[in-house]
């Protein structure tokens, strides 16, 4: 096909058999129309559909110049108007698939292209300094410099030499999506990476420029965009999916607001267990990390999105609730008819003096905990929703047990314990350095001892203001933080605890601040600060809990 600037893309059309006309669905990819994981067509073929495969502009063999994000929704609009119109079509499409396949998917859907009857994107990143290439300003590092130098690799295949060199800071040669080797995440200043991939991938440049969340990044932001959007979606994510935020986060606001009441009335939300891709690619996932979370957990998405896409195209009943999570702790699928659950209590969990949690709130004399952070030794990243790092979940003692990690842990529980929704963080602090970061994490502590971590955050210091007009902190002054943890479900049994960890790194999964006031990527010198954690009277640290009767 061809775009409207005159760009040729390049697609597979997998056709059903017998005559037609056929719905089609449509996949906007990067990562190859024939790469093995490329399981929709077979499925969605058999089952009648025209399955559309496109390689998106300037990747695999669609011509011009890849630009990550920026161009999926005026050539994804353009590649509905085309596969409409494709012999053998009724004129009707769909789209589907996960990771950037989920994000080309709200890019174009803001779009509005006629034919668009229905979608099902899966774990699509739509706000990248909020979630995707940064966390609320901190720079997604290891994923980062990993999915760029695997974009990269396919523009210079001819270079022996550039791929020899990339192969030797990989942890993997020649694998996709390696984590990167211990001495090449550790290079200082993170720029270079920009210089070390321009050959493949200019635009990391970008990525690593564009430090606070400026017009750059705002351009590609779609959360005020939902208005824009008039087609039934059928949203999927996990607990452990590193753009599980968004997912979220599009799927209240287009039940909100989109365009039509049909569209609004026809949003669906999934919530597995899983981490990024593994209940999509391996449907036959159970866990995530060191867990298993029983024979529940194993689904088969395309079944779902069968059932979604005949709904809409051949009036078949659509099956299965409004919201379907999956609770953790219990190991079950439970069918809501909203998110976040209205019934959910949010209920604040106090840091107190001497490592101890509680629901009552400190008393005015109670003495503040410190640890002494240092970049050159930062804390170790354990699972969470990372993605080129092993990701779920990993026991954290091996963290919890260095100085430079505060904990505070609560008492045995008497009974079951629902968290569901999202979990915050007030923290009130101090540090010595004009920045530095404060790294949140909320963990079942099971009666062996294992520490599974649930939810995590981090907050940047000169952000605690604003992402876009970031400013510095007054050494020694104390500032309150609010760190989101993200969103879960789980059920923590009896007999488990609570805990609360506190650190100032989460290396190599965020890049370091160096805690000189200088800017990370551009950084070369570190500096160790002392952190100072309040809980008194006055300033009541507290983890807020999203508690569901039970």
């Amino acid at each position: 096909m061809t775009t409207r600037d005159g760009v040729v893309l390049r697609a597979d059309v997998h056709r059903p058999p017998g005559p037609g006309p056929h719905p089609v669905l449509l996949v906007r990819t990067p990562y190859g129309k024939r790469a093995p994981e490329r399981t929709e067509a077979a499925y969605f073929s058999a089952a009648g559909y025209i399955v559309v495969v496109q390689d998106v502009r300037g990747r695999g063999s669609s011509g011009g110049t890849f630009v990550p994000f920026s161009q999926e929704g005026p050539d994804g609009a353009d590649a509905v108007a085309w596969a409409a119109a494709l012999p053998g079509a009724d004129g009707r499409v769909g789209t589907l698939s996960q990771s950037y396949m989920g994000l080309a998917q709200y890019h174009l859907a803001v779009q509005r292209p006629p034919a668009l009857v229905a979608a099902s994107p899966v774990s699509g990143p739509v706000t990248f300094f909020r979630n995707g290439l940064y966390r609320d300003g901190v720079l997604e590092l290891e994923w980062t410099l990993n999915w760029f130098g695997s974009l990269a690799r396919e523009p210079v295949a001819d270079r022996a030499d550039l791929l020899a060199e990339w192969d030797t800071w990989s942890s993997v040669p020649g694998a996709r999506f390696a984590p990167l080797a211990e001495d090449a995440v550790r290079h200082v200043p993170v720029l270079d990476w920009a210089d070390r991939y321009a050959p493949g991938a200019p635009s990391l440049r970008d990525v690593l420029e564009h430090t606070t969340e400026d017009a750059h990044w705002q351009a590609l932001d779609l959360r005020g965009r939902t208005a824009s959007v008039d087609v039934p979606m059928l949203h999927v994510s996990s607990w452990y999916d590193a753009f599980q935020y968004d997912t979220l986060t599009l799927y209240r606001r287009l039940r909100a607001g989109a365009a039509t009441a049909h569209a609004r009335d026809h949003q669906r939300l999934i919530m597995g267990p899983w981490a990024h891709l593994l209940g999509y690619a391996k449907p036959e996932t159970r866990g995530a990390g060191e867990a298993d979370f029983g024979p529940d957990a194993a689904i088969e998405l395309h079944a779902i999105q069968r059932n979604w896409f005949d709904h809409f195209f051949h009036g078949v009943p659509l099956e299965g609730p409004r919201v379907q999570i999956f609770v953790l702790g219990e190991n079950r699928w439970r069918d809501e008819d909203e998110w976040p659950l209205a019934r959910a209590r949010p209920t604040p969990l106090y840091l107190r003096e001497g490592g101890a949690l509680s629901w009552d709130p400190p008393s005015a004399g109670e003495e503040p905990d410190t640890f002494v952070s240092d970049p050159e030794n930062p804390v170790p990243s354990l699972g969470g929703a990372s993605l080129a790092l092993p990701p779920g979940v990993l026991d954290q003692r091996p963290a919890e047990a260095r100085d430079d990690v505060l904990t505070w842990t609560g008492p045995v529980l008497a009974a079951p314990l629902e968290i569901t929704g999202n979990v915050t963080m007030t923290l009130h602090a101090a540090s010595t350095a004009p920045d530095c970061d404060f790294v949140a994490r909320l963990v079942d502590v099971h009666p062996d001892g294992y520490a599974w971590n649930v939810v995590d955050g981090v907050v940047r210091a000169r952000f605690r203001e604003s992402t876009s007009d970031p400013s510095p902190i007054e050494p020694g002054r104390v500032y309150a933080y609010e760190i989101d943890l993200w969103a879960t479900s789980i059920v923590v049994a009896a007999g488990h605890r609570l805990c609360v960890e506190m650190a100032s790194s989460c290396f190599p999964r965020w890049l370091r601040n160096p805690q000189t006031g200088a800017e990370p990527v551009r950084a070369t010198r570190f500096a160790t600060a002392r952190q100072t954690v309040f809980h008194d009277g006055a300033r009541p640290s507290r983890m807020v809990l999203p508690l569901v009767p039970r």
